[in-house]
């Protein structure tokens, strides 16, 4: 008896705070939401910061936002028009209605009229959805039997009309006793993702899609799976204007509290295992219908106290976290760094979101995004291939600092131009000097190798340059080059005895493209050549 007295007494409070009575809740027993301390502190802002404001156009209804179309906003909801309204005995409220709103340059909603005297009827009409050319309408109606449970319907914009809805269609994938809720359409118009409560569900409702037909019409609904739905209701599915997040409310999954709003990637591979936007937008009570009008700009419902209604209609604005990945890009063995290094950034799906080259010390700097796995791939003339995995495990403001270590490819010896040669990367020097550049310590330390490894080889430095300056100029530069390398490989050991070293300057190109050279022949004529000497 004191149980039941407690869940009675539970239940009046729960009305007390204006928990949503709506058709979206109402099938279920909504308690209170007591709050846990401990999960609400543990998933924080979970690298998400938004800014919640009222959207000025609350009643004592219910208020949900919707969609968009013609440049206003449509929302769902219950307040009562004209006279007095015929009451849902389920909900306690008004059957539900679709109306447009203004929307302000900040955001903000007014002037609710009725969306469409054709739509809207006496039994409850809710969530909507349009095709990308606004000519097509996806929307739910309840059925006349059960005001709690809602059907899918298609209609047409009739040609030079000013909202004529007309060839109103009940859907094929609708079935007995199962409700379908929430449409979203893609941004690219292909699929339409919706909430419903069907056989396959993983319990009560889940998130399912169809492929949208070239005639409008929907394929076979596909469950989202285990990564998206849980054993407790998910509802309200919508896309990043890109179409590469799913963004969803449930009662699943780590939560605050009611319903929350969360976040998965969009894999080839399926769906990323979502996340909780965090406290900054979620509250113990529920979040739902979020969905974005710009980037970071959009809508949500929620009937959090201290609002107007039974549930209100909040802008949502998502201040950027900023985040990036910086470090350096070295030689393995010498430490020395490597600039030059082409560095590439490739998303979880393996798609390229960024490139450069390393600067003079070898460092690069990328954004990233809070709590998303990336690929860094390395390419440079001389060294391996690398790939490196990395994670951006932080949820605020930060800077990862990460460096990569790269191996050198071993030196070939080979023929070239008729000449056996040991064939390594280019040789660098400073602009119009010829004092070997750090890096380049790398490469020779390659002929060192060789020639300890070969003790009677012998070999002749040749040095080249491209044909910018005066012939007179670039002979005596390449000379001086040639002798910096043959300085080099003396002081690490090798016999002078052993090497001969000429500069040939702009004479002897790689490459005769005379004056009309692009950056890359010019740099391929710059070269140091090692050939080996009978």
């Amino acid at each position: 008896m004191r149980t039941k007295l407690l869940l009675l007494a539970l239940f009046v409070f729960n009305l007390s705070i204006g928990q949503s009575t709506s058709s979206d809740f109402t099938a279920e027993l909504n308690l209170p939401n007591i709050p846990d301390v401990s999960s609400e502190a543990e998933i924080g802002a979970n690298g998400f910061q938004f800014e919640v404001l009222d959207a000025g156009v609350n009643t004592k209804f219910s208020e949900f936002g919707s969609g968009f179309f013609m440049n206003k906003l449509i929302m769902v909801s219950s307040k009562k028009i004209g006279g007095l309204a015929k009451i849902d005995p389920k909900t306690n409220e008004a059957y539900k209605d679709l109306f447009c709103l203004d929307i302000e340059d900040n955001g903000q909603l007014s002037s609710p009229l009725l969306f469409s005297r054709i739509l809207n009827t006496k039994d409850s009409e809710d969530q909507l959805t349009f095709s990308p050319d606004r000519k097509t309408v996806y929307f739910t109606r309840s059925s006349q039997e059960n005001s709690l449970e809602y059907k899918l319907y298609k209609a047409e914009l009739e040609q030079d009309s000013h909202g004529n809805w007309i060839n109103q269609k009940l859907l094929s994938i609708n079935d007995k006793n199962v409700s379908i809720e929430t449409p979203y359409m893609s941004p690219k118009g292909d699929k339409l993702y919706f909430s419903s409560n069907r056989a396959d569900s993983f319990g009560g409702y889940d998130i399912y899609v169809s492929e949208v037909m070239p005639d409008g019409s929907l394929g076979t609904p596909k469950n989202l799976g285990p990564n998206v739905n849980t054993a407790s209701n998910e509802k309200y599915p919508s896309l990043s204007l890109d179409g590469k997040y799913l963004y969803f409310s449930s009662k699943g999954h780590q939560n605050i509290g009611g319903y929350d709003v969360f976040m998965s990637r969009i894999l080839r591979t399926g769906y990323k295992s979502p996340r909780n936007l965090g406290n900054t937008i979620n509250t113990r009570y529920d979040e739902v219908a979020y969905f974005l009008a710009a980037r970071h700009k959009g809508y949500m419902s929620s009937n959090k106290p201290n609002g107007k209604g039974r549930h209100d209609i909040y802008t949502v604005t998502r201040d950027k976290v900023e985040q990036s990945l910086k470090g350096t890009v070295l030689d393995s063995e010498t430490r020395i760094k490597l600039p030059n290094t082409l560095v590439i950034v490739k998303d979880e799906d393996g798609i390229e979101v960024a490139r450069k080259l390393t600067d003079e010390s070898g460092r690069f700097s990328f954004e990233v995004v809070p709590f998303e796995n990336y690929t860094i791939s390395t390419e440079k003339d001389g060294f391996i291939n690398m790939t490196f995995n990395f994670f951006s495990s932080k949820g605020f403001d930060t800077v990862y600092d990460k460096n990569f270590e790269l191996e050198t490819t071993a030196p070939v010896i080979a023929e070239v131009d008729d000449k056996l040669a040991i064939v390594i990367e280019n040789i660098y020097f400073d602009f119009n000097k010829w004092s070997l550049k750090e890096e380049s310590h790398i490469s020779m330390n390659k002929i060192v190798k060789v020639l300890t490894e070969n003790p009677k080889m012998q070999l002749a430095i040749n040095a080249h340059t491209d044909n910018k300056g005066s012939d007179s100029y670039n002979l005596k530069l390449s000379d001086r080059r040639a002798v910096s390398a043959v300085k080099y490989l003396i002081k690490n050991g090798i016999s002078k005895n052993r090497l001969k070293s000429k500069g040939y300057g702009e004479r002897q190109p790689k490459i005769d493209c005379k004056s009309n050279c692009t950056d890359e022949e010019l740099q391929a004529n710059r070269r140091v050549e090692f050939i080996i000497l009978d």
